[in-house]
């Protein structure tokens, strides 16, 4: 990190954090610092939705699951322009008719305060436990820059999110929310078309597709049924549509967003804004970790792209079998570049069996390269099993550390840590927001005054902010951070998917059954989860499904109980 790098990181931090601070001072009530003043714009809107979903974890993880897994990622986020196209003509309409705070406030007048509170409950711990991810991600950033303690760093990040979400709630979270998707924008952007000039000469842009292609990296669509697979076609648009609805429908950090609305036409064609820029943005995202993987191809990768984890092994007794493993990589990676080079100098004139036997010779290496690499971890882990030998979430971190010329190396981590801030940001105001709103206000007995009700926002932001560092302390890279935070949504948001879904469309459901079918249902999918039986975006398909099954069943139960007691 050169002088110049840090003056664009920490002025782009320090003015997102003043600039919040002085835009939305001197909320005065709730509807103020929850509601925002309800006068927010469609643009605002759209990109405050985006910036809450593309965390740092966006930016970390993305590329660094294309670099390893390919474009297949993408199909994650098929279903969402689905959801957006549903949001819009049923749950914003509802919502702003009824002039709630809150999604859960709806749940109340539908069915009953137990069941208003439950909902609220399963939205709190999921949203807490994401929200200390969320921090511990930019921390991994740095960790790897400064070689900081991972501690130190969640909690000064996590006391820069509480500064300014704390000081002025709803409309802080919305109005740095601009600022910090045009550095998100900008950085990204800046970064691919670095990649590509750094390729040689020879490598334009389409022989980089073809040999990421020959990589399995540009494998985009899986038509296939296979429940082994994560990332198909039909999980993308079937489970991610519902986890998307769920998410936007009924999470309160995205449903806090549209809330802010000036009208309904505001909030609409602001969720239209996002879903119709969401998928391109995440495609991009996953071609720049292609573009990283292509860039790889002609230049020496390390064995292990955590460095704190290297020096671990390195440091240990199995010191001498590591170092044979980074020789025998850096062999294979020699031999890759040399007929990945010829390929993209030569491949117009190639027959067909020149090039099948180059995909071939690639295939071997490539597969000799991984289970290098796979034997690498197993040291790491040997060496220390504290150590994180998973080094998914550092590939571009180390691409931009290493590799980036002065001054951009400030702009990509300020990228990370912007999207890190947002979506922390309306995580903590969302968290608070349903806390006051939902379990404070509506299970206090006495009416207190709207400065009590604000003043209680402010201290449950805090005290979420600092629930969330904790957790961050304690977390970990699991298999990839941005399907960590997916995992844990999928094991609520099916079953408040469902119950939203009974609380529109099926009226003869009444309260009791939903109550003790969301129990139910919850119970079912953490068991679920925990034998491993389906990939988890299905997971939102079962639990939605579930909860309204046996919701109809408990209902048309006490139904005809009812009916054998009257005669």
């Amino acid at each position: 990190m050169q002088i110049i790098d840090w003056i664009v990181l920490v002025g782009t931090i320090v003015f997102i954090v003043w600039y919040g601070v002085y835009k939305s001072r001197g909320s005065k009530n709730v509807k103020d610092y929850i509601g925002g003043g309800r006068d927010a714009k469609w643009w605002t809107i759209g990109l405050s939705v985006m910036a809450t979903q593309a965390s740092a974890i966006t930016f970390l993880s993305t590329p660094g699951q294309a670099f390893h897994d390919g474009m297949g990622f993408v199909q994650f986020y098929f279903g969402l322009p689905i959801a957006m196209v549903i949001i819009c003509m049923v749950f914003i309409p509802i919502y702003h008719k009824l002039n709630v705070y809150t999604a859960y406030e709806y749940l109340e007048s539908r069915f009953d305060r137990k069941t208003r509170t439950l909902t609220a409950i399963l939205f709190l711990i999921q949203r807490g436990l994401a929200a200390g991810i969320t921090i511990f991600a930019p921390a991994i950033v740095l960790s790897a820059v400064l070689g900081w303690n991972l501690t130190y760093l969640t909690v000064i990040i996590g006391i820069l999110v509480i500064i300014y979400t704390v000081s002025g709630g709803t409309k802080a979270v919305s109005v740095t929310h601009k600022q910090q998707m045009a550095v998100i924008f900008t950085g990204m952007v800046v970064a691919f078309f670095i990649i590509l000039s750094y390729l040689p000469e020879s490598v334009s842009f389409s022989k980089a597709l073809d040999i990421a292609g020959t990589g399995g990296k540009m494998n985009i669509l899986d038509y296939s049924f296979d429940l082994e697979n994560r990332y198909t076609l039909w999980s993308g648009l079937i489970g991610g549509s519902f986890l998307a609805l769920s998410y936007f429908g009924t999470d309160q950090s995205q449903v806090q967003r549209y809330l802010s609305g000036g009208s309904v036409r505001e909030s609409q064609m602001g969720m239209i804004f996002n879903g119709l820029l969401k998928v391109p943005m995440q495609f991009f995202i996953l071609l720049v970790g292609v573009m990283v993987f292509v860039f790889y191809q002609f230049n020496t990768a390390p064995l292990n792209f955590n460095p704190a984890a290297t020096e671990t092994v390195l440091n240990s007794q199995y010191a001498n079998q590591y170092e044979d493993l980074m020789l025998e990589n850096e062999e294979i990676q020699e031999k890759k570049q040399n007929i990945s080079l010829q390929y993209a100098q030569n491949n117009s004139e190639m027959s067909q069996q020149e090039i099948a036997s180059f995909e071939k010779n690639y295939a071997e290496l490539d597969k000799a390269q991984k289970e290098v690499r796979n034997e690498a971890r197993m040291f790491i882990d040997a060496a220390d099993m504290e150590a994180e030998s998973n080094d998914k979430d550092y590939v571009f971190i180390h691409f931009i550390l290493t590799t980036l010329p002065r001054g951009f190396v400030g702009l990509l981590l300020a990228v990370i840590l912007s999207a890190a801030m947002s979506s922390t940001a309306s995580e903590l105001n969302a968290l608070a927001s349903t806390t006051v709103i939902d379990l404070y206000k509506r299970h206090h007995k006495e009416n207190k005054s709207e400065e009590h009700y604000l003043a209680a926002s402010k201290w449950f932001t805090l005290m979420w902010g600092v629930i969330a560092i904790a957790f961050a302390s304690l977390a970990d890279l699991f298999d990839n951070l941005i399907q960590l935070v997916n995992i844990i949504g999928s094991l609520f948001y099916g079953n408040v998917l469902g119950i939203f879904l009974l609380a529109f469309f099926i009226k003869m459901v009444k309260s009791n059954a939903v109550f003790v079918a969301a129990i139910i249902t919850q119970i079912i999918i953490l068991i679920v989860f925990e034998l491993e039986i389906m990939p988890y975006l299905w997971l939102n398909v079962l639990g939605c499904v579930l909860v309204i099954s046996i919701a109809l069943i408990i209902q048309l139960i006490n139904g005809r109980n009812t009916e054998i007691e009257m005669t």
